[in-house]
């Protein structure tokens, strides 16, 4: 089958579900649970939904925070602010406390999407968000949140608005999306999202994997984040084919929900894959309906993951300040399978030395675009990190690898001071920050420490202040209620003094390699048995 690619001007998100709707009619495009959305209901809804954004001042260039979770109101939320030329800032549904406040403050958000069950986290912030006017909630307690001074509506009223496309002329370069970074080395950043970008992406995406109008694309991965709509739900729409969102991740419901949506073709990353092998084989492993899934990074388990369950397996690389610049294709040799592929026509990548000097073994991954609005704008605000982050006009990723021979992207660790845990990239800065707050702590240092499930688990070595009375119990406590339950850390170690150099740059590795030592010894939450609420 050959996926439309429409003119680089025709690249917008309302241009392309308007003409797919066309072309689809009924078909269904997004299945949830017992609901299904028919291309035309989506074309159709998010019409309506944006005339009824449009009669609360919702603009072309207006930033609308949306904190929601998986569900098809999400996906209409995102396509009709993309109709008005708004700008949809996605903000993780873990968010809370300072953390939710600097993302809807960050962003200059005048408008909030959200979920009923969110409301109380924007209530206990409210003061710290003078730029937030209105408050659209979705679900049954829409219209009565605890807040005042603030003009309130009900998503659903908004949606029964008139559905004439409103009348708006939004550019393929125009920004789509502010997603934020993890911060790896200070706040953490919103990345601006042209349309161009995105729907190239996707249109790469529906191509490498050959889907077809006959496919329906699995997802249980969260919307707020890249990967659930760039390499789900609008490839799907680019291949005239179905998505199927899941409310999260469940390693004992995953294949239940493969079965019960007739799923082909699923995408996830490396930790999910590896909680799906981990668990004992069943007797239905190969009793569904997937060709092929496509997960990064690869682990040494993938071809034995194959043969069981019966699934070709693809990786790629790519990251939400750039863009996704590889991927695997079906007549790629076998023997690359640990490799994230080669690139995509729309991208250009290359492996350099620190002095951004072509490098023919392990260096920094850095990535530009042969077309026009592939990269990212930049971030918002932070117009000396955008300039850095391209030095040379090339994008540094921060992260190591190699290429091979024949042009194979092999990615080796990550250079920039992140933590990576089950699929979720975590500011050590970040958590620094929060935890430096709490009452009785003087300094701390964040960092990730080996985990039992793959990737990372989060520590902090804590130096209390002077006669202060903390225990790991109080910090953990409010570590939960100023974070994402993500960052949240699972270690923690009271310690007099941070081992520094000579800049007085704390020594993170000399903690690291004393906490691997004695890791059992160590304070744990989960062995105590601390809940942390999500």
């Amino acid at each position: 089958m050959t996926i439309t690619t429409y003119a680089l001007r025709e690249r917008t998100a309302a241009h392309v579900l308007t003409d797919k709707a066309a072309c689809n009619g009924s078909k269904p495009f997004v299945l949830f649970e017992d609901r299904v959305l028919s291309y035309e209901a989506v074309d159709r809804l998010s019409n309506a939904l944006a005339s009824g954004l449009a009669s609360i001042g919702v603009k072309h260039g207006t930033h609308v925070a949306v904190l929601m979770a998986n569900a098809p109101e999400t996906v209409l939320a995102y396509f009709a602010l993309g109709r008005l030329g708004a700008v949809a800032v996605t903000v993780n549904t873990a968010a809370k406390g300072q953390m939710l406040s600097y993302f809807v403050g960050q962003s200059d958000s005048e408008v909030l999407i959200i979920d009923a069950d969110f409301a109380n986290r924007i209530a206990a912030i409210r003061a710290d968000l003078p730029k937030l006017r209105v408050l659209v909630t979705v679900g049954a307690d829409a219209g009565r949140s605890p807040l005042n001074g603030i003009e309130q509506h009900s998503f659903d009223a908004l949606m029964a608005s008139d559905a004439a496309p409103p009348d708006v002329r939004v550019e393929c370069f125009d920004p789509f999306m502010i997603i934020y970074t993890s911060g790896t080395t200070g706040p953490s950043k919103g990345v601006v999202i042209s349309h161009a970008s995105v729907l190239t992406q996707a249109i790469g995406i529906a191509t490498a994997c050959d889907y077809t109008h006959d496919d329906v694309l699995y997802t249980c991965l969260p919307l707020f984040h890249a990967n659930a709509w760039w390499v789900s739900v609008l490839p799907a729409m680019f291949a005239d084919a179905t998505v199927a969102v899941s409310r999260r991740f469940s390693a004992s419901r995953f294949w239940d929900d493969i079965r019960r949506y007739n799923a082909t073709q699923f995408n996830m990353l490396g930790a999910m894959a590896a909680f799906l092998w981990n668990r004992p084989p069943d007797e239905r492993d190969r009793d569904h309906r997937v060709r092929q899934a496509l997960v990064a990074p690869t682990a040494e388990f993938f071809g034995a993951f194959e043969q069981r369950f019966g699934i070709k397996l693809k990786s790629l690389y790519g990251l939400t300040d750039g863009c996704i610049a590889t991927i695997h294709r079906a007549d790629d040799p076998g023997e690359k399978w640990k490799s994230a592929g080669r690139t995509f026509d729309y991208a250009e990548v290359r492996i350099v030395d620190d002095d951004d000097r072509p490098r023919g073994t392990v260096g920094e991954i850095v990535m530009r675009g042969r077309e026009p609005w592939i990269i990212a704008l930049g971030y918002y605000k932070m117009p000396d990190a955008t300039v850095s982050s391209r030095r040379n006009l090339w994008l540094h990723t921060g992260d190591r690898g190699y290429m091979d021979e024949d042009g194979y992207l092999y990615f080796v660790d990550r250079k920039k001071d992140s933590i990576r845990r089950r699929g979720e990239n975590i500011s050590s800065f970040e958590v620094e920050q929060i935890v430096s707050r709490a009452p009785g702590v003087q300094e701390v240092a964040a960092f990730a420490v080996r985990s039992e499930h793959t990737e990372d688990e989060v520590m902090i070595s804590v130096v209390r202040a002077a006669g202060a009375d903390l225990s790991e119990i109080s910090l953990i406590q409010y570590c939960d209620q100023n974070m994402p339950y993500f960052m949240v850390p699972r270690f923690v170690d009271f310690i007099d003094a941070l081992p520094k150099n000579m800049s007085e740059k704390v020594e993170k590795y000399k903690l690291r390699a004393d906490a691997e030592a004695r890791l059992t010894e160590i304070w744990d939450r989960e062995r105590a048995g601390v809940v942390i609420r999500r």
